[in-house]
């Protein structure tokens, strides 16, 4: 039985939701899979701890984290993590960190183990918008993305992972800049319930 592990983040900047951990928590495990989930504290250190923690536990096969990307109107598996944190903004415990590395003198990023062209085909041959990005930002997202790719890289290295970002949801949008797109959370549920029969 193949386990794989997904996360959500909690909600953000000052948001009510998350569509990332209200999809998430919504997925269905694909037959002969073990499915585990997880919500993530949106904290720099304190969400690669946690994950950690819950990779030595559970030693999942496949990982796969998701973030939410306001402003994107696609569905958008990452192509790469970089060793840095730069707060725009806050994390939920007020961390605003510049220009700081993840992992002193760690590898300067890490590619992605996901099939992140085969995800954006199948999600575009389902109706879903998908496209590959090229940048996880440099907020807790790309920040969680690194801690899971050097975690494999040192620890398990036949361990798939990745993170995939997620538009808003409709019902963010009253609380968005106008012209912000979003995605109905059920067509995110069934983007991500394809992603997890590719792992």
């Amino acid at each position: 039985m193949k386990k794989i592990l997904v996360t959500g983040f909690d909600p953000f900047g000052g948001e009510p939701v998350n569509p990332a951990w209200e999809a998430v928590s919504r997925l269905t495990a694909p037959e002969g899979v073990e499915l585990y989930k997880k919500m993530i504290p949106t904290v720099y250190g304190e969400s690669i701890r946690l994950l950690t923690e819950e990779l030595r536990a559970l030693k999942p096969d496949a990982v796969v984290l998701v973030g939410q990307a306001a402003g994107r109107k696609w569905i958008t598996p990452e192509r790469v993590a970089i060793n840095v944190n730069d707060a725009r903004i806050a994390d939920n415990a007020g961390n605003q960190p510049e220009d700081e590395a993840i992992v002193p003198g760690g590898e300067t990023a890490y590619f992605t183990k996901l099939p992140i062209k085969k995800i954006v085909e199948v999600l575009n041959t389902a109706g879903i918008p998908a496209n590959v990005s090229n940048t996880a930002g440099t907020f807790v997202c790309n920040h969680l993305m690194y801690g899971l790719m050097d975690y494999i890289a040192k620890e398990a290295p036949d361990m798939v992972g990745g993170f995939i970002h997620v538009p808003c949801i409709p019902e963010q949008l009253s609380r968005m800049p106008e012209g912000t797109p979003a995605l109905e959370l059920e067509e995110i549920v069934r983007g991500l319930n394809l992603v997890l029969t590719l792992l």
